[in-house]
């Protein structure tokens, strides 16, 4: 608050008083006192009306310095999650791209062209370290782990060719990805029954 604000607002609290007692002098009572039960007068001066008015104004101060406060939080959190996920569209845009030079590399390494299995390879590393220095991580989904609902999606449900793969992750048909703390694309997995 502004100290022309404060000298406003006092002049508005000298005015409420001058209209009080001009009140009280119609009454014919001419201060500002009221009996009490004891048939005592209480007089309520003028410096305590602005010691009051002063105390709700600073209640006021505070209740709305506490609000500033719990919005300049709220917003550093909401920008620091945002900064978090800014790129999120374009890296979740990029991952087709990520499962193509896999396939490629696949499919490359099984021909004699041992050069262009290796410039491929090369240029598939760059890509992913890019990506992963931009917060990408694999989700690490194998034959043999458990099924986590929370973190797999089972596309479909095989007979388990074993016991001991029952209920568990037989195949990974597309590999899934987290970026920083969140999932953005979980692993596709076929589940023994």
């Amino acid at each position: 608050m502004s100290k022309k604000d404060r000298i406003e607002e006092m002049d508005e609290i000298k005015d409420m008083l001058s209209q009080d007692e001009a009140l009280a002098n119609e009454e014919g009572t001419g201060s500002n006192s009221e009996p009490n039960e004891e048939g005592e007068e209480e007089s309520v001066s003028k410096e305590e009306l602005l010691e009051i008015e002063l105390e709700k104004e600073k209640d006021k101060f505070l209740r709305l310095f506490a609000e500033f406060e719990n919005y300049k939080k709220r917003t550093s959190k909401e920008r620091i999650d945002l900064f978090r996920t800014a790129g999120q569209e374009v890296i979740t845009s990029l991952l087709p791209v990520m499962d193509d030079f896999e396939r490629a590399l696949k499919e490359l390494s099984k021909s004699s062209e041992k050069d262009l299995f290796k410039g491929v390879e090369l240029i598939h590393n760059k890509f992913k370290e890019t990506l992963k220095a931009k917060g990408l991580e694999e989700i690490k989904a194998k034959e043999g782990d458990s099924f986590d609902a929370e973190i797999h999606d089972a596309i479909t449900q095989i007979p388990a060719p074993s016991k001991k793969l029952k209920g568990r992750i037989i195949d990974v048909v597309e590999k899934g990805y987290r970026l920083g703390d969140k999932v953005i694309r979980h692993p596709k997995v076929v589940v023994g029954n």
